[in-house]
């Protein structure tokens, strides 16, 4: 993977980035996304954070080999303080990392937000706590989907603050708009997961020390969603 060819999953992140946006990606490894999508000219400008020295030297290199120093700027920040208020972002990319630590990024970045960006987030796994963030604040789900990719299961999931919405615990869990559209590959990933379910439940009987009894439910309640998801 390159600036040149992305990799199937960075490709489907960038068709969710709108036309002429300004674009803060988080987490930008090499900078791959922002300088593909200034290539083909379908962002003005881009912000590329990251908070690790190595891919922030090889971000800046990528964006000096392809003469984008006027277009891209990168910065060595803690999540969403690689923007400023100048940079007029109308759209924030955080891929490649888990649910979890997206959602932490958010919440502790929140004042960088102006609530006007379209949030485009691939989490890897810990998708119902950043599912749950978003509800919490605002955000409105306007797009998910699933693809699998080198034998993962990846979800790209892109919202815009519209003020209160409502998902149940799983909508939360499963994706709302996922639950809706019930893919190939969705399916597959649920078949699979809940054939894992029974295996963990299967494990707790056999386990030498009692396992917690909330874990007990937890895992029954997701393999009884699945099942009637399934259904």
């Amino acid at each position: 993977m390159n600036e040149h060819s992305l990799s199937l999953r960075l490709e489907r992140v960038a068709a969710n980035v709108p036309a002429s946006a300004r674009l803060a990606d988080i987490g930008s490894d090499h900078g791959y996304l922002p300088v593909a999508l200034l290539r083909r000219g379908l962002i003005t400008a881009a912000v590329a954070g990251e908070v690790a020295t190595t891919p922030f030297h090889a971000a800046r290199r990528t964006v000096r080999d392809n003469g984008l120093e006027q277009q891209v700027t990168v910065r060595l920040a803690d999540g969403l303080a690689a923007i400023e208020p100048h940079d007029g972002i109308t759209a924030i990319s955080v891929c490649g990392m888990g649910g979890e630590t997206i959602r932490d990024i958010l919440e502790s970045g929140k004042r960088h937000l102006s609530g006007q960006e379209r949030l485009i987030l691939q989490p890897n796994g810990g998708e119902q706590p950043l599912r749950q963030w978003l509800m919490d604040n605002g955000y409105a789900i306007l797009h998910e989907e699933l693809l699998r990719e080198n034998r993962f299961y990846y979800e790209i999931i892109v919202a815009e603050r519209t003020g209160p919405v409502a998902y149940t615990a799983e909508q939360l869990y499963f994706g709302p708009l996922q639950m809706q559209a019930r893919s190939p590959a969705f399916l597959a990933k649920w078949q699979r997961l809940l054939q894992q379910k029974h295996k963990t439940l299967a494990s707790f009987k056999q386990a030498r020390q009692a396992v917690p009894q909330e874990k007990w439910q937890e895992i029954s309640q997701q393999a009884r969603w699945i099942t009637a998801l399934l259904a």
